[in-house]
């Protein structure tokens, strides 16, 4: 399993030490939540602080855009250091034209799903994507508790992979702690931010979550 630490939670002034935190972790990942006041009420960053934050670190960048028309977004992301660029499956109608945009400047494409989305709606696509990002949570807002309804959506799109000989990974956001990650172990992939950025030592409470897995 890989440990993706959210930022969303952390003050951004701080990022050089936030960034070493996670540096300095068995954390593989780090996950950016770029949101745009629109498709989720909150407003965070934007691609200058993807740019900053790929100069401090070699690990895999796993960008998360929660924003409307997100075809008309992601060129400055495309430009970026960036292996991962995921969007919301609820954001656009145009899924063939963004997979193909983000595959031809070589990222991996990511499609996430809130809550009320089901599975079933991704799988036209699902061949031709790299990621699947299950929320666990209503997206736009750190902190929030872990959804159960997570746990059958990964285990159908577990068995849709298998069953088809797909490629994605899954990736689950929202509400994961020491506890929660029980209920994930299938994931291949886990965000989380508030709880590991809480704790007395950010490096051991990513162990403990791997040790779960």
């Amino acid at each position: 399993m890989i440990i993706s630490p959210s930022i969303l939670s952390t003050d951004l002034s701080r990022i050089k030490e936030t960034m070493e935190l996670i540096n300095n972790s068995n954390a593989m990942w780090i996950h950016l939540d770029v949101m745009d006041g629109v498709f989720v009420p909150n407003t965070t960053f934007d691609h200058n602080l993807v740019k900053e934050v790929s100069t401090m670190t070699s690990k895999t960048l796993d960008v998360h855009l929660m924003v409307v028309n997100p075809e008309e977004k992601v060129l400055p992301y495309l430009e970026l250091n960036a292996e991962y660029i995921t969007y919301h499956f609820e954001a656009t109608t145009k899924h063939l034209y963004l997979i193909d945009l983000i595959h031809k400047h070589n990222k991996k494409v990511g499609i996430s799903i809130k809550p009320n989305t089901n599975v079933e709606e991704l799988i036209p696509y699902l061949p031709l994507i790299d990621l699947v990002l299950v929320m666990s949570v209503e997206p736009g807002f750190g902190g929030q508790s872990f959804m159960p309804s997570a746990t059958s959506k990964i285990d159908t799109l577990v068995d849709l992979r298998t069953k088809n000989n797909y490629h994605y990974l899954i990736e689950v956001d929202g509400g994961i702690n020491n506890q929660t990650i029980t209920h994930v172990l299938k994931a291949d992939v886990v965000v989380s931010g508030s709880y590991l950025f809480k704790q007395s030592s950010f490096s051991e409470a990513v162990d403990g979550l791997l040790a779960k897995a």
